[in-house]
């Protein structure tokens, strides 16, 4: 099983990014994919996950903000981040999971940094 994010990078406040997960070694459309994040010194926390039908759930810090979405048929999932403030600053992680808040499966992260 494999999850591979990309798309982070470093980005002004305001601005917008665009994270991609290519899952591989699963049957995609079972699971419900997620995104976390992990700050320096802070506990790693859901940002939005998105069940196979296409229900989403959102972290009140990113509602409005941030949109996830998938791809069944390609298996990828994607998180559009749009008004980007530094507290989103941190290594987001890309998971896979049979039960909502329970991840069987990790990527290996991506940095976001959000600094002028």
């Amino acid at each position: 099983v494999q999850l591979v994010e990309s798309g982070g990078g470093l980005v002004q406040p305001g601005g917008s990014l665009r994270l991609s997960c290519a899952a591989s070694g699963i049957i995609f459309s079972a699971y419900v994919m997620g995104w976390y994040r992990q700050a320096p010194g802070k506990q790693r926390e859901l940002v939005a996950f998105i069940a196979s039908g296409g229900r989403t759930n959102y972290a009140d810090s990113v509602k409005g903000r941030f949109t996830i979405s998938r791809d069944n048929a390609k298996k990828m999932v994607y998180l559009q981040m749009n008004s980007l403030k530094p507290e989103d600053t941190a290594v987001y992680y890309c998971d896979a999971a049979l039960r909502i808040g329970k991840p069987d499966y990790w990527g290996q992260g991506t940095q976001v940094t959000v600094s002028s």
